[in-house]
């Protein structure tokens, strides 16, 4: 079955600290996005790949792969407002049928191993998504009050989030609504079951300064082990 994925890079990097959008930050000396975009085609070269970028990227983007001499083959469309409409944009160019993933470019330290997991667990149940336990308490807050749960009921959702193509077009037929804060939220208002498969503890979103530490140190333990 044809493989699809949609690379979302819409970060600002306001919580980085950074003028830089932290996409473009380097990582062990090359660019996030460029080391995700790359797992994702050494997993398969023939997987047709898209990157949704804000426009006014683009050219930097375009500079950082002459830079780099990164020439794997990238589809590039414009990224919308929100992520459901970068989404959007990027599945708009998909004519045929398949098995589609939908990643954040600012998670990096993706494996070939749990791609090929989503999108195994994708075929057979029409969408996978990955998940890792909760490993801290949880409070509830509601106004001045707040209260224990339960943390053994709750799941950190992960990305790449992977789905048949025509369901994931269904989903994007709906009205936007702010709850739509991911791609397994908008098959869920389809009453459509999100299935839920194991996720990797170090699949983190790059977010604050201190992740780009924790994914540089990563990497380099990884390395020492070759």
């Amino acid at each position: 079955m044809r493989k699809f994925s949609i690379i979302v890079a819409g970060g600002k990097g306001l919580r980085m600290g950074s003028d830089l959008p932290k996409q473009f930050l380097l990582l062990k000396e090359k660019p996030v996005l460029m080391r995700t975009l790359e797992i994702f085609s050494d997993y398969d070269p023939s997987m047709k790949l898209i990157l949704a970028l804000p426009e006014d990227h683009i050219p930097y983007w375009n500079e950082l792969c002459q830079t780099y001499h990164f020439n794997r083959k990238v589809s590039i469309v414009k990224g919308g407002a929100t992520r459901y409409h970068s989404v959007k944009n990027a599945l708009e160019t998909i004519a045929e049928d398949g098995i589609i993933a939908v990643h954040d470019g600012v998670r990096p330290l993706i494996t070939i191993g749990l791609i090929d997991r989503c999108f195994k667990e994708a075929e057979k149940f029409k969408n996978a998504i990955p998940f890792i336990p909760v490993s801290e308490s949880l409070r509830e807050v509601n106004g001045e009050k707040n209260q224990r749960v339960d943390r053994s009921k709750f799941v950190m959702i992960q990305t790449p989030q992977v789905f048949e193509v025509q369901l994931l077009k269904e989903a994007f037929r709906q009205r936007y609504r702010d709850e739509f804060t991911d791609e397994a939220s908008m098959i869920e208002f389809m009453d459509i079951p999100v299935h839920l498969v194991e996720g990797i503890p170090q699949n983190i979103k790059i977010t604050h300064p201190a992740d780009l530490v924790f994914a540089e140190a990563f990497l380099a333990h990884e390395e020492s082990k070759k």
